[in-house]
């Protein structure tokens, strides 16, 4: 029953992906795992708070959803200390990319771009992936 379920969940989470358009936070993951053989996982785990607090000012409506939804004022906190409770890496330094990285994932990562709600420039991709990097908190705490 319960391999019934993970396989079922995983169909699902399938579905999810083949029905919409992958944003920012899958293409910056794929860049860093196909370019520099990073653990998906892990680099998911470690980009994913950057991501929404990089976006957060074009999407207001989706923050203030997910803040109801998790029931806590500042959601991209909440996922970045989620992390940290449980034990995941901090940084993309801790899975191995160097900061002399960021510029080429950057150069990737721009030369197929992917739909977000938000501009990605260079600089913005540059300072996502810094303080991904740096495992500094996405919310400048």
């Amino acid at each position: 029953m319960t391999r019934s379920r993970a396989l079922y969940g995983a169909w699902l989470r399938g579905a999810c992906l083949g029905a919409t358009t992958m944003g920012l936070h899958h293409k910056l993951c794929h860049v860093l795992g196909g370019t520099f053989d990073l653990p998906h996982a892990e680099t998911h785990a470690v980009v994913l708070p950057h991501v929404p607090a990089f976006n957060a000012p074009a999407v207001p409506e989706a923050l203030a959803a997910l803040r109801r939804a998790l029931d806590v004022p500042d959601p991209v906190r909440e996922l970045h200390e989620l992390g940290e409770r449980l034990g995941i890496p901090r940084s993309l330094a801790d899975l191995g990319l160097t900061a002399a990285d960021v510029d080429r994932a950057v150069e990737v990562a721009l030369g197929a771009p992917y739909a977000n709600p938000r501009p990605a420039s260079a600089d913005g991709l540059r300072a996502v992936l810094h303080a991904a990097w740096a495992g500094e908190p996405p919310y400048g705490g």
